[in-house]
C-alpha cells in the first residue's frame, strides 16, 4: 500500500511537471490552447514552447490572471498607461508609438520579468534572437528597470501585428517596434509577469 502510494505520488508529480514532458506532450498541451483561458488571439510559431509550460504551471496564477486581462478588456479603448493585473507580480503595459527605423532600435532582455507582447492596431517588426547571439552589451542589466541593452551577431525579424501575439523569456534576446514597410503608428500592450516570488 505504501509503495503504491509512494509510486502514484512521484507519477503524479510527473506528469503535472512540464519539464520532464516530451515534444509530443509540450506540443498537445500548447496545442489544446486552455492556457490562453479564452483568449482568441493566435501565439506566435516562435514561442517557446517547453518554457512555456513549464513557467505556466509554476505560475498558473499569474498566467490565468494575464490571459484573462487580455481577453476580458477592450484593448482599442484601455488608457495608455500601466493597468496593475496582479501587482508586481502582473500588469500591463498599454502604449502608442511611430514605429523606428533599425539603426534607431535596440535589442533588450529582462531578467525577473516574461513579456507578453501584442500589436492591438497597426504593424512592427519584432527582432528575435537567442541569447546565445549575444555580442555586444550597450547598457549594462538595470535592476530597478529589469532591461539591458546589447546587440547581436544574427536575429530574425517577425511580423507582429494584431493577428499574433509574443512571448519573450529571459533568453530570448527581441528588439520590437521596428518598421515594416514605412514608419506606422502602434498601439500596443505588454504583459510583464514576474518570475519570482
Amino acid at each position: 500500500m505504501v509503495l503504491i502510494s509512494f509510486l502514484c505520488l512521484f507519477g503524479c508529480k510527473s506528469s503535472i511537471d512540464p519539464a520532464s514532458w516530451s515534444d509530443k506532450k509540450v506540443n498537445k498541451w500548447f496545442e489544446k490552447g486552455e492556457w490562453l483561458n479564452g483568449w482568441s488571439v493566435k501565439p506566435d510559431a516562435s514561442i517557446n514552447r517547453k518554457e512555456l509550460a513549464i513557467s505556466y504551471f509554476k505560475y498558473k496564477d499569474r498566467w490565468d490572471k494575464a490571459f484573462t486581462f487580455l481577453k476580458d478588456n477592450d484593448l482599442t479603448k484601455l488608457e495608455v498607461k500601466r493597468h496593475d493585473i496582479d501587482g508586481d507580480n502582473a500588469y500591463a503595459l498599454v502604449s502608442e508609438y511611430l514605429t523606428k527605423n533599425e539603426e534607431d532600435a535596440r535589442y533588450e532582455a529582462h531578467q525577473n520579468y516574461i513579456d507578453i507582447q501584442y500589436v492591438i492596431s497597426g504593424k512592427e517588426l519584432i527582432g528575435i534572437a537567442p541569447v546565445s547571439m549575444k555580442k555586444e552589451i550597450l547598457e549594462p542589466y538595470d535592476t530597478i528597470k529589469d532591461i539591458m541593452f546589447l546587440t547581436v551577431n544574427q536575429g530574425n525579424n517577425l511580423k507582429a501585428d494584431p493577428g499574433r501575439f509574443f512571448i519573450f523569456f529571459p533568453d530570448d534576446l527581441h528588439r520590437p517596434s521596428l518598421k515594416d514597410g514605412e514608419n506606422s503608428q502602434v498601439r500596443k500592450v505588454v504583459v510583464k509577469l514576474k518570475l519570482i516570488n
